[in-house]
């Protein structure tokens, strides 16, 4: 598979590892109260930070949970005037990112920066993709290309699902030279192959197709009666008798009928009395399956009229004439071929296509509009994404009840989209944003307290979704020169060592044991930890533990015991600081 090179890759691939752990630290909650200072519990989060730093502080809890994520990065035009900042481990090239990207100087270097700052943080955002789970990219002809490559590398190729074309703007712009650009893309990869979307509901226009002209119990609408792969399926490869001309017909070449011959012979059973028989049809029955009579299949039988034509022909007509007609019918009204009804109820929804047009998927436009009505007039924030779009991507990427996250979160269009989902089928999706920019507060968190409670005055005001969110900013790093960070609370630490040792969701002790971290397949976890004294495993230690388990992983400062006495217990000693595991 071909890589992507670029100036700074061998110093970013694996820079993510590299990243400090912080712990996330809760500064407000926002519910239908206001907002105040105690913990509602909400599920959903907006957290103002690096988000290379922030994605890392999720991974406890969320590693291999986020069913769907949907980023907006820097479209690196050269117009943006940012910085590459992050602590790369290499004096000289954190000298090269640091400088601003912008025109002036433009040497097209770059390209290199912004892939140097996307490639720790995809790496990131593949680890909290849940196995079902895909990611959306909107991005634009800029960095599309090398977009495309990275994810190849980091997600697989295997995993691309769609390079989408959605039509961002409704009208043609009269200024644009050359060929005008009507379109951004969204690159769509997943975590396993062969993802599916979840089908669109369906359209007016699609349903407008079926019809009910012979007084059945649902609509429907004309479909094929056969289906490729006569050679393969000789067995569905046969004659039918017509009712109305007695013609032994039999499906077009290459094809064979949709269904097994005893469901076939009972639908058209419907129209007057059939039977199987042998008709010594070897030669016809080939020719459809394209294949010599001497290989085809024997014993296969047609489904003919068990009374004569004319008697049959009358009872058929009768049907015809009163309906309701069996689900096998004759087009021309009788005197045409066999066709097959496919029924409203039995079909899906619409099949998501590469290309959203604005009139679905809404639009640029759109998207300052709804920033104006929010916040009074102004747009706080130059590219915007309309919520139809977020909710677009929703709706095929996650059901009701998933968790959905942004980590360059900016005018917060995806929590709105979630918050507005939510409202309109009763579900229960949640959301993390994440916004390193000093807007955080200003614009993310407040539009979605907006969106929650209500905006605007008088005829232009627009009732609240409901719903809440707690604001989280980044806290002190877990570990400090290799030793854990005693400003940092046990509790934060207590949830760290669970993740790393189990891979799962820490929750709080309800066990009387203060070092209880609890049980994973059969093996007990303890973290013996005092910010103020040294803790050791021994004899005392061990006659404190209540719970029983086959085996016992316990870290402390200091071990006592002998490496036979452990083994014998079943006891794994880890020692703190050094035997934890950094993310």
């Amino acid at each position: 598979m071909p890589t992507l090179e670029w100036i700074g890759k061998d110093k970013v691939v694996n820079h993510h590892r590299n990243v400090p752990f912080r712990v996330l630290e809760r500064k407000y909650s926002y519910d239908a109260r206001g907002q105040h200072e105690e913990d509602n519990g909400s599920e959903n989060m907006i957290i103002r930070g690096d988000n290379l730093e922030a994605l890392k502080a999720l991974l406890p809890r969320y590693e291999g949970r986020v069913k769907c994520i949907y980023i907006d990065p820097p479209y690196n035009t050269g117009n943006e005037n940012w910085v590459y900042n992050d602590n790369v481990n290499d004096p000289r090239i954190r000298k090269w990112l640091g400088t601003v990207v912008g025109k002036e100087g433009e040497d097209l270097s770059r390209h290199d920066k912004w892939l140097c700052m996307m490639y720790p943080r995809l790496m990131l955002l593949q680890k909290l993709l849940e196995d079902t789970g895909a990611i959306f990219i909107s991005i634009d002809d800029n960095e599309h290309a090398n977009l495309k490559l990275i994810c190849d590398e980091i997600f697989g190729c295997n995993c691309f699902v769609a390079d989408i074309s959605w039509q961002r703007t409704y009208s043609t712009r009269n200024d644009s030279k050359g060929i005008v650009n009507e379109v951004e893309h969204l690159l769509v990869y997943s975590k396993r192959p062969n993802w599916q979307p979840r089908p669109l509901p369906r359209t007016a226009e699609m349903n407008a197709r079926y019809k009910n002209p012979d007084n059945d119990i649902a609509m429907w609408r004309t479909d094929n009666a056969t289906a490729p792969g006569a050679a393969t399926h000789q067995g569905m490869v046969y004659a039918i008798q017509h009712p109305f001309t007695g013609e032994m017909i039999y499906p077009s070449n290459n094809r064979c009928w949709t269904f097994e011959q005893d469901e076939i012979l009972g639908i058209m059973c419907g129209w007057c009395p059939y039977e199987l028989r042998d008709l010594e049809d070897a030669e016809q029955r080939s020719a459809v399956c394209g294949i010599a009579a001497s290989e085809i299949r024997g014993g296969v039988q047609g489904i003919v009229l068990a009374e004569p034509l004319e008697i049959a022909s009358r009872k058929a007509r009768s049907i015809l004439e009163k309906g309701p007609w069996p689900r096998f019918f004759f087009t021309k009204g009788g005197q045409g071929g066999i066709a097959r009804k496919t029924y409203l109820d039995s079909v899906g929804g619409k099949l998501p296509t590469n290309f959203w047009p604005y009139t679905e998927a809404g639009h640029t436009d759109e998207a300052k509009k709804e920033l104006m009505a929010i916040f009074g007039g102004k747009v706080p924030f130059d590219t915007p994404k309309p919520r139809r779009l977020l909710e677009y991507v929703m709706k095929i990427a996650a059901d009701e009840t998933v968790l959905i996250l942004d980590s360059f979160a900016g005018s917060a269009t995806t929590a709105h989209a979630a918050l507005s989902m939510n409202q309109q089928d009763g579900g229960k999706r949640c959301f993390v944003l994440i916004e390193m920019m000093d807007y955080a507060e200003g614009v993310t968190a407040e539009r979605v307290k907006r969106a929650i409670s209500g905006y605007g005055e008088g005829k232009k005001s627009v009732a609240g979704l409901g719903g809440d969110f707690s604001f989280y900013e980044l806290g002190e790093p877990l570990m400090v020169e290799d030793g854990l960070n005693p400003a940092v609370a046990p509790e934060k630490i207590r949830e760290y060592i669970w993740f790393m040792e189990t891979k799962q969701p820490y929750a709080s002790n309800s066990s009387a044991n203060p070092y209880y971290l609890g049980l994973h397949n059969e093996t007990a976890y303890y973290f013996y930890y005092e910010p103020e004294r040294v803790t050791v495993l021994n004899d005392d230690f061990l006659a404190t533990i209540p719970e029983k388990a086959p085996c016992s992983v316990i870290y402390a400062d200091r071990c006592v015991l002998p490496e036979n006495a452990l083994q014998r217990m079943g006891v794994v000693f880890k020692k703190i600081p050094r035997d934890i595991t950094k993310l």
